[in-house]
């Protein structure tokens, strides 16, 4: 039977498929949960979701771009009309009201999280430092979406207007190296001895809104897309040199790297997404008529990519049938009958698998009032086709929605989500499973 929070209740973590909850939020109940299994209790951070801008429509589409000859195997060629229509119905077409950026990350090596607190600012909470008392604030203008970089120590990228702004921890034994001609600019968390180094600013032709970004997991590559640009940006940041991938992909809505760094997924906001192989850098195009595509991950193998559309509760996993970098693939539907029956909502609006491949956080929109803005858990089986079973729902505190959330891919003791809320709270649930 599915976890369901009491109203008024806050949920304070998952232990074997039981999500605990409170009356409030409680570093003491987080304690008596789970806190002597995990040695450390993720408190939770508060800041200013007013200061968050509100969400906007997408921008209108650019004027269509002369079509290129493309490989036949799209998605409406490698599956039968029957299917096509089941996984992605016809409907008129309308405009997209919201879209997800990446404003949650967790360094994949250290127990810190980097979240976007408000339209021009970054925090960040160090839970391994304890002589923080307060959260680094870094400002940059219009940020968008943010991610630390692999293999990198404490460096992160931050999406924002007029570039992508990387930032660095100073700190006793560890000074990073600021790039020639960068303006100097410092961040220092109150209580801590460190700072934070703004070492370089990756602009491309033009000052433009910087939407999407993705590191390659080696560290070396950073992805990176804006919505008004016909092209996505591949940087080596070392060398500061960026190469544009110019395919007609102007309107691009998301990037997301996999695991072997083998394939690039970039979608875009007509429902048209691309699988990048990216040894030679080519493309498989993919068509949804069903909205376009809110939310990717990829599982820890790179051989299925599990997608979330706009106006649909069914989600897409895309296996890829041969061995790597192959493009061939094909797309099989994955149910979430609660959503649609029980929750009676009208489609995905947010998507986050663990990088284990157990748990997977959906949020969705509307609903009706006894589930609106809960995330529900997934426990998640791959044997070898993706199949889904509900948890339960997690709830924020003082009846609010989630704003963003995201997984620490890297936490060894179980699946760890951080969810920030509309209430104005960061809050981290640990999903404590008995393979843990």
């Amino acid at each position: 039977m599915p976890s369901f929070p009491p109203p008024g209740a806050v949920t304070i973590c998952e232990i074997n498929r039981d999500l605990v909850s409170a009356d409030a939020l409680s570093d003491d109940r987080a304690k008596e949960a789970y806190g002597d299994v995990l040695g450390m209790v993720f408190s939770p951070i508060p800041f200013q979701p007013g200061t968050l801008p509100p969400i906007r429509d997408p921008p209108a589409a650019e004027q269509p771009e002369p079509r290129e000859r493309v490989p036949a195997a799209s998605v409406t060629s490698n599956i039968p009309e029957f299917f096509k229509r089941m996984i992605f119905p016809p409907q008129e077409p309308n405009l997209l009201q919201e879209f997800d950026t990446q404003k949650v990350s967790w360094n994949p090596h250290k127990h810190c999280l980097a979240f976007v607190s408000g339209k021009n600012q970054v925090m960040i909470h160090d839970f391994e430092d304890s002589d923080a008392k307060e959260p680094c604030i870094l400002t940059s203008d219009h940020v968008k979406a943010i991610e630390w970089r692999p293999n990198s120590g404490k460096m992160i990228a931050i999406a924002c207007k007029g570039g992508i702004f990387l930032w660095s921890a100073s700190y006793p034994g560890n000074v990073p190296f600021m790039k020639a001609g960068v303006t100097s600019i410092s961040a220092f968390p109150r209580g801590s001895g460190g700072q934070w180094i703004l070492v370089d600013v990756l602009r491309g032709s033009s000052a433009e809104q910087v939407s999407a970004l993705c590191w390659k997991p080696d560290g070396r590559y950073l992805a990176s897309a804006s919505c008004n640009s016909p092209s996505f940006t591949i940087w080596d940041v070392s060398q500061g040199l960026g190469t544009p991938i110019r395919r007609g992909l102007s309107n691009i809505s998301l990037v997301r790297w996999s695991p072997s760094g083998d394939y690039l997924l970039a979608a875009k906001f007509d429902g048209t997404f691309h699988f990048w192989e990216t040894n030679t850098w080519t493309s498989e195009p993919w068509s949804s008529s069903n909205g376009y595509v809110s939310g990717a991950n990829w599982d820890p193998e790179s051989r299925v990519a599990l997608l979330s559309f706009s106006n649909s509760t069914t989600l897409g996993s895309i296996h890829f049938s041969s061995k790597q970098p192959s493009l061939d693939a094909h797309i099989l539907p994955v149910e979430l009958p609660e959503i649609s029956s029980l929750i009676v909502s009208r489609g995905i609006e947010k998507l986050a698998w663990d990088a284990s491949g157990e748990r997977l956080a959906v949020s969705f929109k509307d609903g009706n009032e006894m589930y609106r803005g809960l995330v529900a858990v997934y426990d998640v089986r791959r044997s070898p086709l993706v199949s889904l079973s509900l948890v339960g729902f997690i709830r924020g505190p003082e009846g609010a929605k989630p704003l963003a959330f995201a997984f620490h891919n890297k936490f060894n003791q179980g699946p760890l989500l951080s969810v920030c809320w509309s209430s104005g709270w960061c809050c981290t649930y640990p999903l404590i499973l008995r393979s843990h």
